[in-house]
């Protein structure tokens, strides 16, 4: 008998739509699966990769820092996949985070191709979106006084990563109310028909039952399923519902299966040069509302969709975790994770100018930063 294909989850979603915070949370309440995890990302360093291991937890964490994962120059996807087979023994369910800037379409073809499929199989797409950027119509806007092709580029992206998607997932909704809700619903329907599912991420959090395990993407009568340990479990029967719909908490009609088009695009960014990403560092401790207030500046100031990272709190313990979308900047201390040695901070954007965003960023903090 063969050995069961191991399932996996891609994530997708624009630049800030929240997909670490989220995969943190499914990290912490996948108890009964053990987890690999790869992170891909735009940039010199994985600020992902480095958070999700901050959030601890018995779960393997792969960085692929190209921003190509999958593609046909990415040297270290397919080793990296075929390691984790080889320890498919230790591993029950694989969850891919693709760059902002990236298609979920080459994964999933190669997931399909003769190297991959007799071991793995694609459970779900999900894609992950900033709610209130949706609704505030930013996806296919360029910032005030900044080229129109910024949001041109974003739309394009953005309802390209809708339709590859089995699964939407609505993020940072926790201020909306109904009425607001229901209109971002419609907004998905119309910019992407065929998605099966929308759910609702409160906090950050989706129940796992309805993220993994799914099998949206195995025949109906498969006889090989891979559930892990909790299916060794006594008096508990696991086993795929025959009505996919009863995981419809919302308006997912009835919709069957959809096939993607799995011909691979071309990363966005290769066709559009525009897009920039550039890492600063420091070795000072940082005032947590002067660095606030520093990056809120240069995001108005620069064309910059993107910031993330953190840096070491003047008192020394734990560490500043940033998190920027636009002009929109989130600041915490956590003082449980490692403290931080140096600050770290990723910009991503537009044609963005690294001297000036340098030059403002020293004098608004009274650091030093190269």
């Amino acid at each position: 008998m063969s050995q069961p294909r191991i399932p996996v989850t891609v994530i997708t979603g624009f630049l800030g739509a929240g997909k670490t915070t989220l995969l943190s949370n499914l990290m912490r309440d996948s108890k009964q699966r053990r987890l690999a995890i790869l992170v891909n990302e735009f940039g010199e360093v994985s600020i992902d990769g480095a958070l999700l291991r901050g959030a601890g937890g018995e779960v393997e964490i792969h960085d692929l820092s190209n921003g190509l994962v999958a593609y046909d120059d990415d040297e270290d996807f397919l080793p990296t996949m075929q390691a984790l087979w080889q320890r498919r023994g230790l591993i029950d369910h694989v969850l891919i985070e693709t760059s902002g800037l990236a298609l979920p379409t080459a994964v999933m073809e190669q997931l399909q191709g003769e190297a991959l499929s007799p071991y793995f199989v694609l459970d779900a797409t999900l894609a992950v979106v900033d709610t209130p950027l949706l609704l505030a119509g930013s996806f296919g806007q360029a910032p005030d006084g900044e080229d129109p092709a910024i949001g041109r580029s974003v739309a394009s992206l953005f309802e390209q990563q809708l339709a590859n998607a089995d699964i939407v997932v609505l993020n940072k909704i926790d201020a909306l109310g109904d009425e607001a809700m229901l209109e971002a619903e419609v907004r998905v329907r119309e910019l992407a028909p065929s998605v099966r599912f929308i759910e609702l991420a409160y906090k950050a959090k989706l129940d796992t039952r309805l993220t993994l395990g799914l099998h949206l993407h195995e025949p109906a009568n498969t006889g090989h399923r891979h559930y892990g340990p909790v299916a060794s479990m006594p008096g508990l029967k696991m086993r795929p519902l025959a009505n996919q719909r009863l995981f419809d908490g919302h308006s997912h009609g009835s919709l069957g299966a959809h096939s993607h088009g799995l011909a691979t695009h071309k990363h966005f960014h290769e066709q559009d040069p525009g897009w920039l990403s550039f890492m600063l560092r420091s070795q000072d401790a940082q005032d947590p509302e002067a660095l606030r207030e520093a990056i809120a500046a240069i995001a108005r100031a620069e064309p910059l969709l993107r910031i993330k990272g953190f840096a070491p709190p003047p008192a020394g313990n734990g560490r500043l975790i940033v998190q920027g979308v636009r002009s929109r900047i989130e600041l915490r201390h956590d003082a449980e994770a490692t403290p931080a040695r140096h600050a770290q901070l990723v910009f991503i954007g537009y044609h963005p100018s690294r001297t000036r965003v340098v030059e403002q960023l020293n004098q608004l903090t009274g650091t030093t930063w190269r």
